[in-house]
């Protein structure tokens, strides 16, 4: 296989600051001059703030997404010694030179370090937004400040920009005072007037088309349908305050998972000290029970800030593993935070998220017609927007999820707005697939029974276990993947000759990208069209918790002619027993029975 193709293309994006933003302090006042990119649109926006601790702590807790990193690293002092060397060599150099020594540094020595891009930030007719996407590709976080947080000085010119979001200016920002009268200027040609052009700061950054894949599908996953539910602060508070008094362990699982049945205020139970907490905000308002499980919980610390400003905390799940969005609304800010739940050293996962972005060759062109009536409002309503352009809802989906993917629109779960990612259109080709296998997996996808499922067996405490059979190229192929019961690969293996003499050390042959695909296709299905009749292969969990607490486990595991119980209180060898029929039918009918036997007395879903 051609290394070439292995993850390896980048998008090359330069940026150019008149000068670095900074914070102007006066006798009695500050002025914010938060420069913009002036190389994408004009936009320039002034007026005086009149909460400055929420705004503060907005743009606070932006900084710690697009400077966080959750994943795992090594210590490495080889970066620490060269910043030491390259520190003396510039130590009678000025501030901005120096700074501009680093960037020139890191360009040569280290471009992975410029896969953070500066903040992107769009002026819209009603409210201002910044977006950014953390180094380990694993958050997304908004901000938007509608104008009834300022006293504007003039009518804002709206458009997208990149800004200058550096570590010392994050510190100035921490410096903002609440009896201090603070103005916000945003502008990208004021600044060549007002500073020398020898402060002007270049950066030529080199993203990874991972990242931008990662930040363009969390947009679209927005458009998928979710369940959604009202926490309030204090809930989010013992959450986060649990996490921070006890470390994760190894054992007994890491998620939080989340209960909703109809008519109840959701229950949030931390694992693995099964600590219940029963929020205290609206009762869910779906049609059916379901617990899902959600990964990546350390994350949420971000929010901490704005917990004494909130208001309420919406919160938005696709289901386990999958995307979770929360907003916090607090007065005149909205700050959405968007975890995937996933690890970017995890192809498994990366594939499970891959499932979210709709690859929708025959689009009508009903995008075109979206940009166009955008580019002159820059903001509208999903439902006023499908009504101006005589769309259904359905046709007009399509059409706003691939301007998400191109990176073209944004989606905040209540409008869709126009916000061009980079200042040029990004190669919907580069977008699509890491490397040809990838691309051959979607091939065999698409061909007519090329890719079958043939068995699934569920393991107690383990996770899932699933065979396949690959017709390529007239031969047959067996890919077997075991699943955690957090979708983590514990297991993979193939009969191809790809796997035989790499293993995996090159990434996943394309029969195991194929069948992990085909699983989460099948997974999607059984839960948003559950056609009894058809069902062969499944795994269900069940849970019912009782009023001292302690929950008791129902799993019931069809594999053709075979039926698979086990039960028992959550955390013990479960008993099990099995049963074979004559025939499928029988076997199907019977875990049916069972099935609406324990949704009678009350046990919840809880498939993972």
């Amino acid at each position: 296989m051609n290394k070439e193709n292995e993850g390896t293309k980048r998008q090359e994006v330069k940026l150019q600051y008149g000068a670095g933003s900074e914070i102007r302090q006066g006798e009695t006042s500050d002025e914010i001059i938060i420069n913009g990119n002036s190389l994408r649109d004009k936009i320039n926006f002034k007026g005086k703030v009149k909460d400055n601790i929420l705004v503060r702590e907005s743009l606070a807790a932006l900084y710690e997404v697009v400077s966080g990193d959750f994943s795992y690293k090594p210590k490495d002092r080889s970066a620490y010694l060269a910043y030491q060397t390259m520190k003396k060599k510039n130590a009678s150099a000025s501030a901005w030179e120096a700074r501009q020594a680093y960037f020139d540094w890191l360009e040569r020595n280290d471009p992975d370090a410029w896969l953070i891009l500066d903040p992107v930030v769009s002026v819209f007719p009603d409210q201002i937004t910044f977006e950014v996407f953390s180094k380990d590709e694993g958050a997304y976080a908004m901000a938007s400040i509608n104008w009834d947080a300022f006293e504007l000085e003039k009518k804002p010119e709206c458009g997208t920009t990149n800004i200058d979001f550096s570590k010392e200016f994050a510190v100035e920002i921490e410096k903002m005072r609440s009896y201090r009268e603070t103005v916000f200027e945003i502008s990208t040609d004021s600044v060549s007037v007002k500073n020398d052009q020898s402060k002007a700061v270049e950066k030529k950054i080199s993203l990874p088309t991972s990242w931008l894949r990662g930040l363009m599908q969390v947009q679209s996953a927005a458009l998928l349908a979710k369940s959604s539910f009202k926490m309030m602060p204090m809930d989010f508070y013992n959450i986060l305050r649990h996490l921070r008094l006890n470390k994760d362990q190894k054992k007994g699982g890491r998620a939080l998972r989340i209960e909703l049945v109809p008519g109840e205020t959701p229950r949030l139970v931390l694992e693995p000290w099964n600590l219940v907490i029963e929020t205290s905000g609206e009762k869910f308002k779906g049609q059916r029970p379901e617990i899902i499980r959600l990964w990546g919980r350390r994350r949420l610390k971000v929010l901490a800030r704005l917990l004494p400003m909130a208001e309420s905390i919406d919160v938005f799940v696709m289901g386990s593993g999958m995307p979770s969005y929360f907003i916090v609304k607090a007065g005149a800010v909205t700050f959405t935070l968007a975890i995937t739940g996933f690890s970017s050293s995890n192809w498994s996962q990366s594939l499970a998220f891959d499932l979210l972005l709709p690859r929708n060759e025959s689009e009508n062109g009903n995008l075109q017609a979206v940009l166009k009536l955008l580019n002159k409002e820059r903001t509208m309503e999903f439902k006023a927007l499908a009504e101006k352009l005589k769309l259904s809802e359905k046709d007009l989906l399509p059409a706003i999820q691939k301007g998400c993917q191109q990176g073209l629109l944004i989606y905040d779960l209540h409008s869709c707005r126009l916000r061009p990612l980079l200042d040029k259109p990004i190669p919907e080709d580069e977008l699509k697939f890491r490397n040809q296998r990838e691309r051959h997996a979607y091939d065999l996808l698409a061909a007519k029974n090329a890719v079958k499922l043939e068995n699934e067996n569920y393991i107690h405490d383990v996770g899932v276990e699933i065979i396949g059979k690959i017709r390529d190229d007239k031969k047959d192929f067996r890919p077997l993947l075991r699943l955690s019961n957090e979708s983590r690969v514990l297991k993979a293996e193939c009969t191809c000759p790809h796997f035989r003499k790499h293993q995996l050390k090159e990434g996943p042959c394309e029969h195991l990208i194929a069948l992990r695909l085909r699983f989460g296709e099948i997974e999607i299905d059984r839960r948003l069209n559950p056609d009894r009749e058809t069902v062969i292969q499944e795994t269900r969990s069940y849970a019912k918790r009782n009023e001292a607490g302690s929950e008791t486990i129902y799993q019931l595991t069809l594999n053709d002619k075979r039926l698979t119980k086990r039960w028992g209180p959550q955390g013990a060898n479960l008993k099990k027993h099995a049963m074979v029929y004559n025939c499928v039918k029988d076997a199907r009918k019977a875990y049916f029975e069972q099935i609406d036997t324990l949704e009678a007395k009350g046990f919840v879903d809880a498939r993972s």
